[in-house]
């Protein structure tokens, strides 16, 4: 297989500070999941566009408190070296109380660069 072709991958696999995100983020650990971006990071969701540490970090603690909800990795593929999809199930009291989302994560330098989260 070609280095750039996507290939599925177990969850375990998924770059360290994927995961480390991913844990700190379930965590409410806004402090530890913002180390995973670089300065000028951009994260898209719910159609809004959050650029930078600060918004990034407002968003995340937003995040933790508007609704209740586990989350659940279900899937992990890396579709070229530098870009990788974490797919999510989420239940919770927010509005259609499920949904699978796909986090869409591009890496520069060994952080995130963008983020995009969308079903």
């Amino acid at each position: 297989m070609h280095d750039n072709q996507p290939r599925t991958s177990t969850p375990d696999a998924l770059p360290e500070v994927i995961t480390r995100y991913l844990k700190a983020h379930r965590a409410h650990d806004t402090a530890t999941a913002i180390t995973a971006f670089t300065s000028e990071a951009t994260v898209i969701d719910d159609g809004n566009t959050y650029e930078g540490t600060d918004a990034i970090g407002e968003w995340l603690d937003r995040s933790a408190t508007e609704f209740n909800y586990t989350i659940h990795l279900t899937g992990a593929q890396r579709t070229d070296p530098t870009r990788y999809i974490a797919t999510h199930h989420l239940e919770g009291n927010f509005p259609g109380g499920a949904i699978d989302l796909r986090y869409q994560f591009t890496l520069r330098d060994g952080l995130i660069e963008r983020l995009v989260i969308a079903p």
